[in-house]
C-alpha cells in the first residue's frame, strides 16, 4: 500500500509542555550520537497529542533529534501504526481482517463500519467523530473477531455487540475493554479445563483490561501531565473464614501495642511499609526480575522503597502483596522477587541485575 502524506496539513505543531518534557526525557535514555533511536517513541507521543501524525510533527521531531526530514519521512510512511492522515475526533476503529478474524466474523464488522461510520477506509464519519480501517493481526486471535479502539482491543464481538459498542462511544462512554462475550481472558468459551481453583480468586478483569479501566485513556488524546491512580485491592477474606469468624476481643488500652506498631495494617498479612525511602534514597526495584516502572511506582506507593524490605516478607506478606498489586497480581511469588531482593540486599548481583547494569533491558 501507498502511503503518502495527506495532502491537507496544519501550518504547524508543537508538544505540550508536558509531552515536550517527556520528549526530552526519551531523548537522554540514548548516548551522544544515538537520539536518532527515540524517533518512534517521539512520533507516536505526537499521533497521541493530535490524534494523527502530521507533516509538521514529523518534520519538527526530526529537527529535535538533529535528523534529515527524510529519514524521519522514512520511519513515518514505514509504520501503519501511525495514521498519515485525519482520524475522527472522538476515536479510530481498527478492524482485525487477517484470517482468524476473518474465519469468525470480522466482515461483519467491517459492515458495520461501512454503515456506522463511512463507506470507505480512512474516510471520517458525516459527524466527524468516527474514522476506521482494517488491519492486519491484531494479536487476540483466540479471541476473535477483535478491533482495536484508540489504545485498546474490544474481543469476541458480533455486529450487534460492536454497534453497541460505538453507540457508547458516541454517547461519551467508554466500555470496558476485552473479551464482550463474557469470558474472562482467552479460556475456552466452554470454561475453564484446568487450574479451576484460580477462576474463585482472579481479579474482576484480566490485566490487560484492568489496567485499562485503571488508566481510562482508551481514546484519550495525551498531553503529557495526566498521572494514572492504580490504586491496591484490598483481599476479601474468603468465605469459610468469613463464616467462622468470631467478634474480635476488645483491645485493652495498652501503651506498648501503640509503641511496638511501626505502620498501621489493613490485614495481619500486610508487610511492614516506611513513609518515605531511607537516608540516601529508594533503591532502583526496576533490578528485580518482573518490576518496570509502573510496578516501582506501585510499590512506592505502598511504601515498598528497599531490597531488604522485599527480602525479608514471609510467605503471608508476599500472598498480601501478589492481592494488591493492581493489573499485576502474582508477580511477586511468579518472579521470584524476595529471592532476588535477598542478593541484591547484599550488595549481589543477578542475571538480570547485570543486564539492568548494561543497558540491556528496556
Amino acid at each position: 500500500m501507498l502511503r503518502r502524506l495527506h495532502p491537507t496539513q496544519p501550518a504547524s505543531f508543537a508538544f505540550t509542555p508536558a509531552n515536550a518534557k517527556w520528549a526530552q526525557a526519551q531523548i537522554a535514555k540514548y548516548p551522544e550520537g544515538r537520539q536518532a533511536s527515540a524517533i518512534i517513541p517521539l512520533l507516536w507521543r505526537a499521533q497521541e497529542q493530535e490524534g494523527w501524525l502530521t507533516k509538521p510533527a514529523i518534520e519538527g521531531i526530526a529537527d529535535m533529534l538533529g535528523l534529515a526530514y527524510i529519514r524521519a519521512l522514512e520511519v513515518a510512511t514505514f509504520y501503519f501504526m501511525f495514521q498519515l492522515q485525519p482520524v475522527g475526533a472522538l476515536a479510530h476503529i481498527q478492524v482485525c481482517g487477517t484470517t482468524t478474524c476473518m474465519i469468525c466474523g470480522a466482515e461483519d464488522l467491517i459492515g458495520v463500519c461501512k454503515d456506522l461510520i463511512a463507506e470507505q477506509a480512512h474516510e471520517i464519519s458525516a459527524d466527524g467523530n468516527f474514522s476506521w480501517e482494517e488491519v492486519e493481526c491484531l494479536g487476540a486471535c483466540a479471541n476473535a473477531p477483535m478491533v482495536q479502539i484508540g489504545k485498546d482491543f474490544y474481543e469476541d464481538l458480533t455486529a450487534d455487540k460492536f454497534r453497541e459498542i460505538l453507540a457508547a462511544f458516541g454517547r461519551g462512554e467508554i466500555p470496558t475493554p476485552g473479551p464482550q462475550n463474557g469470558r474472562y481472558a482467552a479460556e475456552p468459551l466452554s470454561g475453564l479445563t484446568s487450574l479451576k481453583n484460580y477462576e474463585s480468586g482472579r481479579a474482576q478483569y484480566n490485566a490487560s483490561a484492568g489496567l485499562a479501566t485503571a488508566y481510562g485513556d482508551t481514546i484519550k488524546r495525551i498531553q503529557g501531565d495526566e498521572v494514572p491512580i492504580l490504586k491496591p485491592r484490598r483481599t476479601p477474606a474468603p468465605p469459610a473464614a468469613k463464616a467462622a469468624a468470631k467478634p474480635a476481643p476488645v483491645a485493652p488500652p495498652a501503651k506498648t501495642a501503640a509503641k511496638n506498631a511501626s505502620a498501621p495494617a489493613d490485614t495481619p498479612a500486610q508487610p511492614k511499609k516506611l513513609k518515605a525511602a531511607k537516608k540516601g534514597g529508594a533503591d532502583d526495584l526496576k533490578e528485580i526480575k518482573g518490576i518496570g516502572p509502573a510496578l516501582e511506582k506501585l510499590l512506592n506507593d505502598l511504601g515498598i522503597f528497599h531490597y531488604d524490605q522485599i527480602a525479608g516478607w514471609s510467605a503471608a506478606e508476599i500472598s498480601w502483596v501478589d492481592n494488591n498489586l493492581q493489573g499485576f497480581k502474582g508477580r511477586v511469588s511468579r518472579d521470584g522477587w524476595t529471592q532476588q531482593a535477598k542478593i541484591l540486599a547484599t550488595a549481589g548481583e543477578t542475571e538480570f541485575s547485570k543486564r539492568v547494569a548494561k543497558g540491556k533491558v528496556y
